[in-house]
Parts: structure tokens; sequence; C-alpha cells
């Protein structure tokens, strides 16, 4: 198994157990990651689980292209996207609101991380996946 298809389903594992957190346990994961109120309101729980299916639909690409060996570097491009996204947010929020749960600021640290992961993965392409569109 080549460091693509690692990095590929590493990435949706992970995902995977960070959305169903997020979705199938929202009062669990705050009362015991985030320094929240203990009872998740309806629209907390509403947005936490929008996230949750926004999440798996990614996590269902990222399965499909390890797993059939198609759009590969495409993937590997939108997971570096999105991790750059959720951490330039994160990032906002941090200057913007102050220093989170540390759970989030492991996140932020994760999604950071990815970014010249990505890079590292990608550069070694002779066709990039810009120049491919």
């Amino acid at each position: 198994m080549n460091i693509k298809k690692i990095y590929l389903l590493f990435f949706a594992t992970t995902l995977s157990v960070i959305a169903l957190m997020y979705g199938l346990f929202p009062d669990w994961l705050i009362s015991n990651f985030l320094i929240l109120p203990e009872n998740v309101s309806t629209d907390a729980a509403h947005i936490l689980r929008a996230v949750t299916g926004l999440y798996l639909a990614l996590v269902g690409w990222v399965y499909y292209s390890a797993m059939s060996n198609r759009f590969i570097n495409e993937t590997i491009f939108i997971t570096g996207l999105f991790c750059a996204g959720l951490g330039v947010g994160r990032l906002f929020s941090i200057i913007i609101d102050g220093i989170p749960s540390p759970l989030l600021v492991i996140y932020v640290l994760m999604e950071i991380a990815i970014v010249p992961l990505v890079y590292f993965l990608l550069k070694d392409t002779k066709k990039t996946v810009l120049q491919s569109a």
C-alpha cells in the first residue's frame, strides 16, 4: 500500500470518528471535552449533526478514492483545502474569541499540520491537480 492511500485511509478514519462524536453523542462530547453548558440546545445539536453529515460526505468520497485508486491526487488536494479552511476559520476564532477548549486546540493543530503534509504528498506529482483542470 502506498503512502498516499495510507494517508487517505487514515484521514477518512480520523474524520469519521470526529464526525460521529459530533453527531451521535453531542451531549457526551460537550460534557467531556468542551467548555460549554452540559445540555446541548436543539439548535446546537442541529448544527453539530449537519457538520456530521458534511464530514461523512467527505469521508465517503475519500474512502471511495482510496479504495478505487481513482482521483487520488485530487482527493488529497481536497483534504488539504478542507483542513486549511477549517484551520483558518479556527485561527480567526482564536484571535477574535480567545483560546477554546483543549480538544479544539488539538483540532486546529491537526488541521494546520495537514496542509504541509498534503504539499509533501503532491509535490512530486508530474501533473498537478491544478494543471489537470
